[in-house]
């Protein structure tokens, strides 16, 4: 069983980490693949439960970032400065994946003439 939910993750672990610790560890568990967002990750570790499961997260995308957003992902990745150029200011499309113990800065300028985009686009004027 391959399941993916997206969720937006500072309501539900705010309101009920013990609930979703327990909901990820079960998607988990039966094979699972649980997927969050979230705009601030200071919002989002204000739980010791979610931030166990940010600190096991093996795969990590980051694009621009608020200053107390970019120092605690310094701080909990080991994000040099340089690297985080990517994730200060930064335009669509770019930012850094965080895997492992690799850090990848990318900048993907997905062409916008094409239906794809017109698909996945999160800008409602377009």
């Amino acid at each position: 069983m391959n399941i993916s939910s997206v969720l937006e993750i500072v309501i539900l672990f705010c309101l009920l980490s013990h609930t979703a610790m327990c909901c990820y560890a079960a998607v988990v568990k039966w094979g699972g693949i649980p997927t969050g967002l979230t705009q601030n990750v200071k919002d989002l570790l204000i739980s010791i439960e979610v931030e166990n499961i940010f600190e096991n997260s093996d795969f990590i995308l980051m694009l621009n970032q608020a200053p107390g957003d970019r120092a605690i992902l310094a701080q909990k990745l080991g994000i040099s400065p340089y690297q985080l150029s990517y994730v200060s200011g930064s335009g669509p499309g770019e930012g850094l994946m965080f895997y492992g113990n690799t850090i990848i800065p990318f900048v993907d300028r997905f062409p916008k003439d094409t239906e794809l985009y017109r698909i996945m686009t999160t800008k409602w004027n377009e």
